[in-house]
């Protein structure tokens, strides 16, 4: 099933998204992790677009969306409500890893009756832990807009503690993925899908962080078993 790249206006804004599957179908949007776009689905939408009307989001400052002054995740949480309104979205499966998993999740907790299923690959809510370093801007060009890693690092180092608390307002179906050999902690994976009422976890041994990636056919059948239950 051929991809289609579309640009849409949200709230003043141009994004970019990338789009498989029939029209008609059940909606399912997918969110990218931080540095990476919607291309980075692909793989993944191909086989979902042979149920699902795919709508993979470029989020703001990165791929073909806007580079803007601000960046946080609540503001991305913003833009996935104009994008699911402006396509005319009522429920959607969303599907989310890394950044876009915890946008999935603030979005779930705010706008439950807008999300059909939930499936976050390889992240919990940001939670108290050993600062990050913000890195120094690379010299190389990046494909995506630097201003975010400062911007979305210094969340993860002071997060939002509703953001947790809230896991349990979560209250359609939840699937949670996690690599197992991964920089996340797996036990707070776990801890996550013991506060939402209705979720599985399913860990991919040794696939990592990018476990759609590193093992696309198990990440599939985990999704599929999922979504056909």
């Amino acid at each position: 099933m051929e991809t289609r790249v579309n640009q849409i206006e949200l709230n003043g804004l141009t994004f970019q998204y990338r789009e498989s599957g029939e029209p008609s179908a059940p909606p399912l949007v997918a969110l990218h992790a931080l540095g990476k776009s919607a291309e980075s689905w692909d793989h993944v939408a191909s086989v979902l677009s042979e149920k699902y009307h795919v709508l993979a989001l470029d989020q703001r400052g990165h791929g073909g969306s806007a580079r803007t002054s601000t960046y946080s995740f609540e503001l991305m949480c913003d833009d996935l409500l104009h994008f699911a309104n402006a396509l005319n979205l009522e429920k959607f499966t969303l599907i989310g890893h890394s950044m876009g998993g915890t946008v999935s999740y603030l979005f779930s907790e705010k706008f439950p009756s807008k999300v059909e299923r939930l499936i976050v690959e390889d992240t919990p809510p940001p939670f108290p832990d050993k600062p990050i370093e913000v890195p120094s801007q690379p010299s190389d060009p990046l494909p995506f807009d630097w201003l975010v890693v400062p911007s979305i690092l210094r969340q993860l180092n002071e997060p939002n503690p509703e953001w947790w608390t809230l896991l349990t307002a979560i209250s359609m179906p939840t699937l949670i993925i996690g690599g197992g050999a991964s920089h996340i902690p797996q036990n707070k994976l776990k801890e996550v899908s013991e506060l939402i009422p209705n979720c599985e976890m399913v860990t991919i041994k040794d696939a990592g962080h990018f476990v759609h990636d590193a093992n696309l056919r198990a990440f599939l059948a985990a999704v599929n078993g999922f979504l056909n239950s």
